[in-house]
């Protein structure tokens, strides 16, 4: 190559060094708050500002629900976790010996929560 080539080779090549100054200027300020704050900004839902009226146990469970996930740090808590929710409540899965045992004072679901007039207008058998 003759020295008029080189110096047009080199004239030709250009290199752009992205990595040797912060494009985002100076006026950015660093994060002054851990990230472990992110938890306090989780919106709290309160079941008494919804609409439908709660039974005292589902008022429990949902605060027990609550308190899990706080303490658990988990947003969305696995099944597993939910049943031992559930069975921290007092919950536990009846034999057919003690239902037959309880005889009449078992409460059904049915009973314990009658159908409301939101819940009318669906209808969940074919």
């Amino acid at each position: 190559m003759t020295s008029i080539a080189q110096s047009i080779a080199s004239d030709s090549i250009v290199t752009l060094d992205r990595r040797s100054n912060d494009r985002r200027g100076q006026d950015s300020k660093p994060a002054t708050q851990p990230a472990s704050d992110k938890k306090a900004r989780r919106r709290h839902i309160d079941p008494t500002t919804c609409e439908r009226d709660y039974q005292q146990d589902e008022l429990d469970f949902m605060r027990a629900m609550d308190d899990y996930k706080r303490s658990a740090g988990r947003m969305f808590p696995t099944c597993s976790e939910v049943l031992e929710v559930v069975r921290s409540l007092g919950y536990v899965r009846l034999t057919d010996e003690q239902i037959d045992l309880l005889g009449d004072t078992l409460v059904t679901p049915t009973e314990a929560y009658p159908e409301t007039d939101d819940e009318s207008d669906f209808d969940l058998e074919d």
